[in-house]
């Protein structure tokens, strides 16, 4: 069974399957570490406010995986409102017609050369190179 599907765990199937099971996820958004610094949990409350009431009315018309709204609670709980944001702007933006689209993760670590100051640079980001 997939691991969304199997909610009870009373049956023991034994064997190899008994030992690689994953934890349920009831979360589609990113359930990593992070430091919950007010400026990060706003930012995150906003887009999860979206994805439950907004989300809906607009419909499944992302291009990426993970879709925007995911992608945008990625980037903030990892990278700080600052930085998270502007990477999702700029993921918005890349969503849009002639845009982008396919698998785009949020990068585990940023660039040297990405700093506050310079925001623009977060738009190269997303690019698929070669």
């Amino acid at each position: 069974m997939c691991e969304f599907c199997s909610t009870s765990h009373d049956k023991d199937e034994g064997g190899a399957a008994a030992s690689q099971r994953k934890p349920l996820r009831f979360s589609r958004n990113y359930t990593g570490p992070f430091r919950k610094t007010p400026d990060r949990l706003l930012g995150m409350g906003i887009i999860r406010l979206y994805q439950l009431t907004l989300s809906g009315f607009i419909g499944n018309s992302c291009r990426h995986i993970p879709t925007c709204s995911e992608y945008g609670y990625e980037a903030i709980a990892r990278h700080g409102l600052w930085a998270g944001g502007w990477m999702t702007v700029f993921r918005v933006g890349r969503c849009g017609p002639g845009g982008t689209s396919g698998l785009d993760p949020v990068p585990e670590r940023l660039e040297q050369r990405l700093h506050w100051w310079t925001p623009w640079r977060y738009f190269a980001l997303g690019r698929k190179m070669g």
